[in-house]
Protein backbone atom coordinates (compact mmCIF):
# COMPACT_ATOMS: atom_id res chain seq x y z
CA UNK A 1 0.00 0.00 0.00
CA UNK A 2 1.95 3.20 -0.72
CA UNK A 3 1.68 5.55 2.26
CA UNK A 4 -0.75 8.45 1.82
CA UNK A 5 -0.40 11.99 2.89
CA UNK A 6 -2.71 13.67 5.27
CA UNK A 7 -2.81 17.30 7.18
CA UNK A 8 -4.22 16.67 10.27
CA UNK A 9 -6.31 20.53 11.80
CA UNK A 10 -6.38 20.07 15.73
CA UNK A 11 -5.96 22.37 18.07
CA UNK A 12 -6.63 19.91 20.81
CA UNK A 13 -2.61 18.52 21.11
CA UNK A 14 -3.68 15.31 23.23
CA UNK A 15 -6.72 14.67 20.36
CA UNK A 16 -4.47 15.39 17.32
CA UNK A 17 -1.35 13.09 19.00
CA UNK A 18 -3.92 10.06 19.66
CA UNK A 19 -5.46 10.29 15.59
CA UNK A 20 -1.67 10.55 13.91
CA UNK A 21 -0.07 7.28 16.39
CA UNK A 22 -3.65 5.55 14.67
CA UNK A 23 -3.62 6.94 11.33
CA UNK A 24 0.44 6.28 11.09
CA UNK A 25 -0.27 2.84 12.48
CA UNK A 26 -2.89 2.09 9.37
CA UNK A 27 0.15 2.98 7.08
CA UNK A 28 -0.17 7.16 5.94
CA UNK A 29 1.99 9.98 6.53
CA UNK A 30 0.86 12.52 8.90
CA UNK A 31 1.18 16.42 8.69
CA UNK A 32 0.15 18.07 11.48
CA UNK A 33 -1.26 21.37 12.59
CA UNK A 34 -2.28 23.47 15.61
CA UNK A 35 -4.48 25.95 13.29
CA UNK A 36 -6.13 26.67 10.39
CA UNK A 37 -2.76 29.11 9.88
CA UNK A 38 -0.37 26.35 10.21
CA UNK A 39 -2.47 23.56 7.92
CA UNK A 40 -2.90 25.73 4.89
CA UNK A 41 0.79 26.16 4.76
CA UNK A 42 1.27 22.21 5.20
CA UNK A 43 -1.38 22.04 2.58
CA UNK A 44 -0.11 24.21 0.37
CA UNK A 45 3.64 22.66 0.93
CA UNK A 46 2.42 18.90 0.75
CA UNK A 47 -0.65 18.40 -1.66
CA UNK A 48 -1.92 15.55 0.64
CA UNK A 49 -3.87 12.83 -0.51
CA UNK A 50 -6.57 13.91 2.29
CA UNK A 51 -7.31 16.99 5.01
CA UNK A 52 -9.00 16.34 8.51
CA UNK A 53 -9.79 19.15 9.94
CA UNK A 54 -11.29 21.00 13.52
CA UNK A 55 -13.88 24.02 12.46
CA UNK A 56 -13.22 25.80 15.82
CA UNK A 57 -9.19 26.47 15.57
CA UNK A 58 -7.07 29.68 16.15
CA UNK A 59 -6.45 32.50 13.32
CA UNK A 60 -8.02 30.51 10.82
CA UNK A 61 -10.84 28.18 10.98
CA UNK A 62 -11.89 25.07 9.18
CA UNK A 63 -14.10 26.66 6.93
CA UNK A 64 -11.54 29.08 5.90
CA UNK A 65 -9.23 25.84 5.55
CA UNK A 66 -11.92 23.99 3.31
CA UNK A 67 -12.73 27.77 1.45
CA UNK A 68 -9.21 28.02 0.64
CA UNK A 69 -8.37 24.74 -0.46
CA UNK A 70 -11.48 25.25 -2.82
CA UNK A 71 -11.73 27.97 -4.42
CA UNK A 72 -8.00 29.59 -4.04
CA UNK A 73 -5.98 26.62 -4.57
CA UNK A 74 -8.60 24.62 -6.47
CA UNK A 75 -7.58 21.22 -5.03
CA UNK A 76 -10.20 18.27 -5.05
CA UNK A 77 -8.41 16.32 -2.17
CA UNK A 78 -11.10 15.16 0.13
CA UNK A 79 -11.58 16.84 3.39
CA UNK A 80 -12.73 15.48 6.39
CA UNK A 81 -14.54 17.94 8.87
CA UNK A 82 -14.67 17.44 13.02
CA UNK A 83 -16.43 19.46 15.31
CA UNK A 84 -18.10 19.36 18.91
CA UNK A 85 -21.99 18.99 18.77
CA UNK A 86 -24.62 21.66 18.70
CA UNK A 87 -23.04 23.16 15.57
CA UNK A 88 -25.27 22.19 12.88
CA UNK A 89 -25.36 25.30 11.09
CA UNK A 90 -20.75 25.41 11.09
CA UNK A 91 -21.48 21.92 9.32
CA UNK A 92 -23.62 22.79 6.84
CA UNK A 93 -21.83 25.62 5.69
CA UNK A 94 -18.49 23.10 5.84
CA UNK A 95 -20.37 21.07 3.48
CA UNK A 96 -21.57 24.34 1.16
CA UNK A 97 -17.40 24.91 1.44
CA UNK A 98 -16.66 21.49 -0.64
CA UNK A 99 -16.51 18.85 2.73
CA UNK A 100 -16.68 15.26 1.68
CA UNK A 101 -17.46 14.01 5.45
CA UNK A 102 -18.22 15.03 9.04
CA UNK A 103 -17.99 13.74 12.14
CA UNK A 104 -19.51 15.03 15.75
CA UNK A 105 -16.68 15.12 18.66
CA UNK A 106 -16.33 13.10 20.32
CA UNK A 107 -16.32 10.33 18.25
CA UNK A 108 -13.95 7.45 17.57
CA UNK A 109 -10.61 7.06 16.18
CA UNK A 110 -11.66 3.80 14.82
CA UNK A 111 -14.63 5.10 13.25
CA UNK A 112 -11.71 7.70 11.51
CA UNK A 113 -10.32 5.28 9.88
CA UNK A 114 -13.24 3.90 8.49
CA UNK A 115 -14.62 6.99 7.14
CA UNK A 116 -10.45 8.05 6.06
CA UNK A 117 -10.06 4.82 3.92
CA UNK A 118 -13.32 5.26 2.23
CA UNK A 119 -11.81 8.96 1.42
CA UNK A 120 -8.79 7.76 -0.19
CA UNK A 121 -10.34 4.86 -2.04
Amino acid sequence: MDRKKIVLAEDNSTLSLLLKFRLEKEGHELFMAADGKEALALIEEQLPDLIITDIMMPFISGLEVISHVRNKLELNVPIIVFSSAGQEEMVLKAFDLGANDFMGKPFSPNELVIRVKRQLN
